[in-house]
């Protein structure tokens, strides 16, 4: 069991992080280890802390976006695409009891995972009151987080089963493998992060901005690049032209059976 205080003031396990994603990077193919294609925000405070939280989730292949201040932690979960948020209580500019409100306000429904301390049981029934779909008491083991960021994100998406079918494909995201009728088929990280995307809201138009922002976790860097439309192209050589449809001057959809 990993904890995420347990390597605050450890290297060896950052440095084991960069290498494993170094290879990663370099292997450039999708088989045991592929993109959720999920976007995660982490708001805490303390540095080091979300940094591990951050490289932890990267290593699961999660987009991950971090703030280290309550207001920050509002702008972005207003104005980007986000999955799911892990929200710490006690932060600068605006505390995570007043973050979670506002919104909830706002009609923003993402799952809110929320941080409290092992002594403060009120923070908990506070947090879930206000709209927190769950809550983890500090200090934590790093494979908990992970199956509460898993099982919260199973009750978000759409399409809830790990096994995602449309248009004669089959997508088993426990084990990560893509097949068309009886045949495997290979893909790069970021293929299999927009398939996933495109499969878990089939039936659904998903425009450039929506993609950018859960496969490849900044809109704005790419937004006037064809960044998405060269990596649909490789898809529909590999998966069919028909399969992902083009919706003039909206985006792209794979259609619901």
């Amino acid at each position: 069991m990993k904890s995420v205080y347990s390597h605050v003031f450890g290297s060896e396990f950052h440095h084991f992080l960069e290498h494993f994603n170094l290879i990663f990077m370099q292997c450039g193919y999708a088989g045991i280890l592929t993109p959720f294609c999920m976007h995660i925000l982490i708001v805490e405070d303390h540095e080091t802390v979300a940094g591990n939280m951050k490289k932890f989730l990267e290593l699961q292949q999660y987009i991950v976006s971090v703030a280290h201040d309550g207001k920050v932690g509002l702008e972005l979960a207003m104005t980007q695409e986000i999955d799911l948020l892990i929200l710490d209580i006690n932060l600068p500019g605006m505390d995570g009891f007043a973050l979670c409100s506002m919104l909830r306000d706002h009609g923003k429904t993402m799952p809110i995972l929320m941080l409290t301390a092992r002594s403060k049981q009120q923070e908990m029934i506070e947090g879930l009151n206000l709209g927190a779909d769950d809550y983890l008491v500090k200090p934590f083991d790093l494979d908990v987080l992970l199956a509460r960021v898993k099982a919260l994100l199973r009750r978000q998406t759409v399409e809830r089963s790990p096994v995602l079918q449309a248009q004669g494909l089959t997508l088993d995201t426990n084990l990560q493998e893509l097949h068309k009728g009886k045949k495997r088929i290979s893909l790069s990280p970021k293929e299999y992060g927009l398939l996933e995307f495109l499969m878990r809201h089939k039936g659904i138009v998903q425009d450039r901005t929506q993609l950018l922002q859960h496969v490849w976790g900044n809109s704005d860097a790419l937004m006037f690049s064809n960044t998405v439309d060269v990596h649909v192209a490789f898809l529909r050589r590999k998966v069919g032209k028909s399969t992902i449809q083009t919706v003039p001057n909206k985006g792209y959809v794979i259609a619901a059976d």
